[in-house]
């Protein structure tokens, strides 16, 4: 290489150099600014309107403070252009998936060729987008070469270090998640490794290989999966027996190592969505997994299996519903973050509205715009009354203020609450009235 690996991060440390960061998301934006702490960073966006909120210190993903944008050596630029003043890029856009649940690594191999016309000689470029493993060298490093006319091995190098970034969560911190690192070689990974390891106060993992770092991420998120569908499956079951899974679970979680998961809607940009990338490499390699794939079908037909439930106990209440109204409370993800990507509340939603139920959804966490633009849906600002069900879908900070007789008032006569996430006391229940439950 023109420049040797360990002159590279002597730069970075003392600022000769910068370090670019492409995407600036959930995962890119606290990075970004972790980096800023001690080294020289250029935060990369395709959006410009992104770009100038941060520009104010505002985080267009409401998960940081103004206070976390202070005292940051950062520059923020929708121009790509600008890339070619880094010599060490950290690639951190979404890697979702399409309707029809295949990998869209448009995204991805989009700021590979952004990255590409501005690599220099002697670069390192990191990839932090969950990816099925062989997806760094096989996909992104070909673009690398071709929008740069360097050679992979010779000219620059590349490492993977998966992003483990918690929407919402105040405690683990960018910071306080042990960081996986890898490298192209061991010269690059010792690179790798002392980036981040200079502002992960949690200590660092260095991975045998790149594929090794990018299945462990991989993994992680579809072990999770799998998990929850078990025991949402196990809800369907009890569910025909008359048995309340909570109960069992309680039960059950006083053997010491029994896994404490519980049933409910499998969301979100990672848990719902990394299995696929897993899937879809595997099934390329000729094998099909029924493990993974049996989780993600019983996760999947959850929102249907909710829908239906709400509709039996319409009927069961002598209501029509085609002439109910129905409360949904929560649209987001997860509790208490605005991040409404790959919502699987808006698929109960769907769901019953395709059997005539007329839905309020209400949740003060999510945009208005970004719910009507992603999915057609109207949010109900201010919650009205007379309401034959409710459903709380997301255990939001201010629905747990809530009480039964809270929901009572909203409620046209006795109270059906369809409670997902097992936030309220069924022994405050009075006579006629439903507390459903996964």
């Amino acid at each position: 290489m023109v420049d040797q690996p360990t002159a590279l991060l002597q730069g970075l440390r003392n600022k000769e150099k910068a370090i670019s960061v492409v995407g600036l998301g959930y995962v890119g934006l606290p990075l970004a600014l972790e980096l800023a702490k001690k080294f020289r960073v250029i935060g990369f966006d395709i959006s410009a309107s992104r770009v100038e909120m941060m520009r104010n210190a505002v985080d267009p993903s409401e998960e940081l403070e103004a206070s976390a944008f202070e005292n940051k050596d950062i520059t923020f630029t929708s121009d790509p252009a600008d890339l070619a003043r880094a010599s060490f890029h950290i690639v951190a856009v979404p890697t979702p998936v399409d309707e029809s649940r295949i990998p869209n690594l448009k995204p991805l191999l989009g700021a590979s060729h952004s990255v590409g016309k501005a690599l220099k000689a002697g670069d390192i470029v990191v990839f932090e987008s969950t990816v099925y493993p062989g997806c760094t060298e096989e996909d992104c490093v070909p673009i690398l070469e071709q929008e740069s006319g360097l050679k992979f091995g010779e000219d620059f190098t590349v490492g993977y270090s998966p992003e483990r970034i918690n929407p919402g969560d105040k405690e683990h911190t960018v910071d306080k998640i042990l960081k996986i690192v890898s490298g192209s070689d061991p010269e690059t990974l010792k690179v790798v490794s002392g980036v981040y390891g200079d502002v992960i106060t949690a200590g660092i993992y260095e991975a045998a290989s790149i594929k090794v770092a990018e299945a462990a991420k991989v993994i992680e998120n579809s072990q999770r999966d799998v998990n929850i569908s078990f025991v949402n499956e196990l809800s369907i079951i009890f569910r025909q027996m008359g048995i309340d899974t909570q109960d069992v679970l309680e039960a059950a979680g006083t053997k010491w190592n029994f896994l404490p998961f519980r049933p409910g809607l499998v969301g979100g940009h990672c848990i719902s969505v990394d299995p696929y990338y897993l899937l879809h490499k595997s099934v390329k390699l000729g094998y099909d997994p029924l493990v993974i794939a049996s989780g993600r079908r019983i996760n999947d037909r959850m929102p249907a299996f909710i829908a239906k439930e709400l509709v039996q106990s319409l009927l069961k209440a002598n209501k029509n519903p085609k002439e109910s109204k129905v409360l949904m409370l929560g649209v987001t993800f997860k509790e208490n973050v605005a991040d409404i990507r790959n919502s699987k509340v808006v698929d109960v939603v769907r769901e019953l509205m395709d059997f005539g139920v007329n839905v309020h959804v209400h949740d003060p966490h999510a945009s208005p715009n970004e719910v009507a633009h992603e999915y057609g849906l109207t949010l109900t600002e201010e919650i009205g009354k007379q309401y034959d069900a409710i459903v709380v879908a997301v255990s939001h900070s201010s629905f747990k203020d809530y009480t039964l007789d809270s929901f009572r008032e909203l409620s046209r006569d006795n109270l059906l609450l369809f409670d997902l996430k097992g936030l309220y006391n069924r022994d405050e229940l009075r006579d006629g009235e439903t507390i459903w439950r996964l």
